[in-house]
């Protein structure tokens, strides 16, 4: 295997040499590595593409070229289809297995067009007929690069249109969720109590979290209560949330005595000191949560019709995920970063197959089943693209 670069002078590197190379930055220069039985032909391709910008490796081994795909996944690999020991469509196979995003074009003499259809279908980028010219292969490399630029400033804007899409890390950009960011700002200052409404699994305690994190209360504590293990006396609790904003998850799961308490709470502005008979005013701010109908419930006399009124003073309806589409792949992708750093694996991707996977499905379980879906198809992933057998089967 060797590296001929105008960058290395007239050096023949062998296996170190290719792998010094290639790590010397492998986000710039355009890697290629050319395989080809043929040592004349590995020369010619060397001559007629070798230049500032690019990194050249060959090799007529294509296990030993194998290798070298898998260490340093090149932005290019020419691949002829007729080869001893392993046919061109078998190492096709084998590369898009590693990364189905590499761009392999396929080298071939004459061949039915059905094979050449079947090369295309199989994933390879292109296919050039041999022999090919000094032209042509030139031409190639600039394709290449420009389509890397275009990727790159692709990739630019993505990164830009996700900050824009994040709000206090509830992600979206779907018009139902910039509606709801545009709410959040707007009411965050100056509100005293809101209601966040939602099936479960929309991260309705994020919101909330925006809510407090652009509150006057945001250097205070935000504290969270499970309202169905909550005792009848809540109101002690608000001591926890002095000066900040109090969660109250699920809210609809009160019983009715800690539903007049927090009423009480809520007109008089004064808690009950935990361990102490002594009633204090304190400052704080609510905001309850509940995947209920809750005015369903205060009608039918299972909820307190005045405390419903207290808390739906500021009312965010947090819509299923099957409600905004849109905002799948989004998702999926912060997800996947996250994981990608958790699980210590570089750089994950999801193919469109894995893409078109994630689209298709009916997310009963919302952003929080999203969500365990990429934990798990990145924890046990073993290439950089997460492809459809990667993901858990829908309802497991």
């Amino acid at each position: 295997m060797s590296l001929p670069n105008s960058d290395l002078g007239d050096s023949k590197p062998g296996r170190e040499g290719l792998g010094e190379a290639i790590s010397a930055d492998r986000n710039d220069p355009l890697a290629i590595i050319a395989i080809d039985d043929d040592p004349g032909i590995l020369g010619f391709y060397q001559a007629a593409m070798s230049g500032p910008g690019v990194e050249f490796g060959s090799s007529t081994d294509p296990h030993e070229a194998m290798d070298f795909i898998v260490a340093y996944n090149p932005g290019l690999v020419i691949l002829d289809l007729n080869m001893p020991g392993i046919d061109g469509m078998d190492l096709l196979h084998r590369i898009k297995r590693f990364d189905a995003q590499t761009r392999v074009v396929m080298f071939m003499g004459k061949v039915a067009n059905d094979t050449a259809a079947k090369a295309i279908q199989e994933g390879a980028m292109d296919y050039i007929r041999k022999p090919v010219s000094a032209d042509k292969l030139r031409e190639l490399v600039t394709r290449v690069r420009d389509l890397r630029a275009r990727e790159k400033r692709a990739r630019t804007l993505e990164q830009e249109l996700a900050e824009v899409s994040n709000l206090e890390g509830i992600i979206g950009r779907s018009p139902r969720m910039l509606e709801i960011f545009d709410l959040i700002r707007s009411v965050a200052p100056h509100f005293r109590t809101a209601l966040i409404t939602g099936e479960t699994g929309t991260e309705k305690e994020i919101a909330a979290r925006a809510l407090h994190n652009l509150s006057s209360g945001k250097n205070q504590p935000f504290t969270g209560f499970e309202c169905g293990a909550m005792a009848d006396d809540a109101a002690g609790l608000f001591e926890y949330a002095r000066g900040g904003t109090a969660f109250l998850d699920e809210v609809g799961k009160l019983s009715a005595a800690a539903q007049f308490r927090l009423l009480h709470v809520i007109d008089k502005g004064n808690a009950q000191e935990l361990d102490s008979p002594q009633a204090r005013q304190v400052n704080f701010q609510i905001v309850a949560s509940t995947s209920q109908d809750l005015q369903a419930e205060a009608q039918s006399g299972r909820f307190l019709p005045e405390l419903w009124y207290r808390l739906n003073t500021v009312q965010i309806h947090l819509p299923a995920l099957r409600e905004r589409m849109d905002d799948v792949l989004l998702l999926a992708r912060h997800f996947l970063a996250r994981f990608s750093t958790e699980h210590a694996k570089e750089n994950l991707r999801m193919s469109r197959g894995a893409e078109a996977a994630l689209l298709s499905r009916s997310w009963p379980g919302n952003v929080r089943e999203l969500e365990n879906i990429i934990n798990k198809a990145g924890m046990h992933a073993t290439g950089r693209i997460l492809e459809c057998g990667d993901l858990p089967a829908e309802g497991s």
